[in-house]
C-alpha cells in the first residue's frame, strides 16, 4: 500500500546531496530504501547525501563492482547495495546478501528491479530521472516508517 508520494526538482549535485541529507533525518534501523534511475542519474550521490546526513565523514563509493559497501554510524549500520551487474534475480540467493537486512541496519539498494520479487518490504522507493538542467526526484513511501521519513523530508524542503 502506498502511503504518500512526493516529487522534487534537484538543480545539481549539491541539491541531490542536500536531498539525501534531508532523507537521512527520518532513516531508522530496519528500513529498506530503493533507488532507481538510469546510469548517471545521481543514485550514489543521493546515498552519499544520506550518509553525510547520518554523520559519515569518510569516502562514499559506488558499490557497482563489489555489490555492497557498508558503513557503521554510531549504533546503526548502513548497507549500500548495487545490483546493476545481476543478470538473474537468482543471484540474490547465492550471494548471502539477505543476511544484511536486519533491524539495526538501513539498506539502500540501487537497481532494485534486478531482484524486486525477492526483496523484503520496501519502506521508501526513490526514482531519479533527468530533467535538464538537473534531475527530478520522486519519493514513494510504502510503510509507516517510510511515511514518517517522507514527512521529515517534506518538513525540511529546500
Amino acid at each position: 500500500m502506498i502511503i504518500e508520494e512526493r516529487g522534487e526538482f534537484l538543480a545539481d549535485a549539491d541539491a541531490t546531496l542536500l536531498a539525501g541529507a534531508r532523507l537521512a533525518r527520518g532513516l531508522r534501523g530496519g528500513m529498506i530504501v530503493t533507488l532507481s534511475g538510469e546510469l548517471g542519474a545521481g543514485k550514489t550521490t543521493l546515498v552519499r547525501g544520506m550518509l553525510r546526513g547520518l554523520g559519515w565523514g569518510g569516502a562514499v563509493k559506488s558499490p557497482s563492482y563489489v555489490l555492497l559497501e557498508h558503513y557503521q554510524i554510531s549504533s546503526i549500520y548502513f548497507y549500500h547495495f548495487d545490483f546493476y551487474r545481476f543478470e538473474d534475480a537468482a543471484e540474490w540467493e547465492t550471494t548471502g546478501l539477505a543476511d544484511y537486512f536486519r533491524p539495526d541496519a538501513v539498506c539502500a539498494i540501487e537497481w532494485p528491479e534486478r531482484v524486486a520479487a525477492l526483496l523484503p518490504v520496501i519502506d521508501l522507493s526513490l526514482r531519479l530521472r533527468s530533467a535538464e538542467p538537473g534531475r527530478q526526484l520522486h519519493v514513494r513511501a510504502s510503510t509507516l516508517a517510510g511515511n514518517a521519513c517522507l514527512e521529515k523530508f517534506a518538513a525540511t524542503s529546500a
